[in-house]
């Protein structure tokens, strides 16, 4: 094990990576799909050998495995890492571009789940190795946001941490040493892997009672873990499973609420217990008022079209609406079966706005959901109500409440920079995919998906569904690009570029 964590941590992502390729191969081995078989077996026995090579070659040299260089690790892991996951892809697909293979398995690695793709195109290991790949990425996201994030107070952790983001030590006190940075990514990986694949492997046999084909149990099971939103039959509409296996899947999404409720290694809330972190309070209140005023919305519309006493279509039309808000504040992405059926009732299209306001504010620090953060959003609103209550009273003391003062204070002047990083980095990608003769509301919600790693938006949010195959090469690499950023997060990538920390 020592000579393990002595191993850069770029190289074990690419042996784990190397290792995975042999799950799709055995599939594929095991169904009598040949091609397949073969293009995920000998890309991921000679990746093995090259990895072990290189770490030979490498175990005695000193590596400076500080949270810093971790942090880099992370960022070539989304970056550079697809290069190689996507050699089997591109060799299983055979009539596709090695750089629609690419951004295949970015926007898997990244949980975005945007895809290329048609389900019927892609075989059944294809299938296997997307929906793998990006639940690796989501334990790769949750090992990280304890591992490296919260040490250097970032992802989140800068909001509600007494240090700078990006620096976890006070100036002149010596960072953390290579033996402390390996072992606590070593003890993080040790406590959330059994955890991670015990929910995914209770998701995946409830599907399977629920009726669902193994394959698409198992690949939906991986996507609600990871939030990728990845599916081999389309999305809910192609499931056997019916209002049982939505059921189950809205109970795992509420694990991208809160880090709370599955870990408390990181110690983001001031109390332990579920009940008073903001994040999951504030994501329940949002599942309960935008179902209500989308309910609404399609009942009052029922009036014009004579349907408002069909009960059993008003129960469907609700649930669709809870479902879906839910998938979509997670970052998820699925649609509910029952959601075709609200706009049946009343006649209505799809708000694709509120969904992409949804997105954007995305899940719970320290998970696999994307987007700005409930706690962050959380001190934004807090913030702009002490706000008003000092125009009002302008001597008045502010209620501790759920967090103390300092947090509410930094802690939002934090949020608020993000937020403004994000709205900039957002126009700028806007302007980017104008620029590449997107017209500006394809653009606003390719920009949006990406930012937020919510990929089935862009199939949703509009009334035509994007066709992404047509892109030029250039806007699918700004695509990645985006869904990189939105990962790995803006002051994540300033931090990065910090001269004093490449100094050191």
């Amino acid at each position: 094990m020592n000579r393990l964590l002595a191993l850069p941590f770029f190289l074990l992502l690419a042996g784990i990576a190397c290792a995975a390729m042999v799950l799709p191969a055995s599939y594929a081995l095991a169904i009598e799909e040949f091609n397949d078989a073969r293009s995920f077996f000998y890309p991921g026995i000679v990746g093995l050998v090259l990895c072990a090579m290189i770490g030979i070659a490498v175990s005695t040299r000193p590596h400076h495995q500080s949270a810093f260089r971790q942090l880099l690790s992370l960022l070539a892991a989304f970056a550079v890492l697809p290069l190689i996951l996507a050699v089997p892809f591109f060799g299983a697909v055979r009539n596709t571009s090695f750089l629609n293979a690419y951004f295949e398995m970015v926007s898997c690695l990244t949980t975005t789940g945007a895809t290329l793709f048609d389900a019927a195109r892609l075989s059944g290991p294809e299938h296997l190795w997307r929906a793998l790949v990006g639940w690796m990425g989501g334990l790769l996201m949750w090992i990280s946001a304890a591992a490296i994030l919260a040490p250097l107070t970032l992802g989140g952790f800068e909001v509600t941490a007494s240090g700078e983001p990006g620096q976890p030590t006070p100036i002149g006190q010596r960072r953390d040493n290579v033996s402390e940075a390996a072992r606590r990514l070593s003890r993080t990986t040790h406590a959330l892997v059994p955890i991670y694949a015990g929910l995914t492997l209770a998701a995946w046999i409830l599907l399977l009672v629920a009726g669902d084909r193994p394959l698409v149990a198992i690949s939906h099971a991986m996507s609600i873990m990871a939030t990728s939103g990845i599916s081999p039959v389309g999305g809910m509409i192609g499931t056997q499973s019916g209002l049982a296996g939505e059921l189950i899947l809205f109970c795992f999404m509420f694990f991208a609420l809160s880090r709370l409720t599955f870990s408390g290694d990181t110690g983001h809330a001031s109390h332990n217990r579920l009940f008073y972190d903001p994040e999951f309070r504030m994501g329940l209140a949002l599942i309960v008022l935008v179902p209500s005023i989308l309910f609404l919305r399609h009942f009052l519309a029922s009036f014009e079209v004579g349907d408002e006493q069909n009960l059993i279509a008003a129960l469907h039309a609700l649930w669709g609406a809870i479902f879906t808000t839910l998938s979509f504040l997670t970052t998820t992405g699925f649609v509910s079966v029952d959601w075709a059926t609200a706009q049946g009732w009343s006649g209505l299209g799809t708000p694709g706005l509120i969904l992409m306001a949804l997105a954007l504010i995305g899940g719970g620090v320290a998970t696999t959901a994307g987007g700005v953060k409930l706690l962050r959003v959380f001190l934004l609103y807090l913030n702009g109500v002490r706000e008003l209550e000092k125009l009002i009273h302008p001597n008045s003391i502010g209620r501790s409440g759920l967090l103390s003062a300092r947090i509410r204070r930094e802690g939002a002047f934090i949020a608020w920079v993000f937020f403004m990083l994000f709205a900039l980095v957002l126009a700028a990608m806007t302007l980017g995919f104008t620029a590449l003769n997107v017209d500006f509301e394809s653009a606003l919600i390719l920009a949006i998906a990406t930012l937020s790693n919510t990929g089935p938006l862009i199939g949703i949010a509009d009334e035509i569904a994007l066709n992404l195959v047509a892109l030029v090469p250039e806007a699918k690499l700004l695509m990645c690009l985006a869904m990189v950023l939105g990962r790995l997060e803006m002051l994540a990538l300033i931090v990065i570029l910090t001269p004093e920390l490449w100094s050191e």
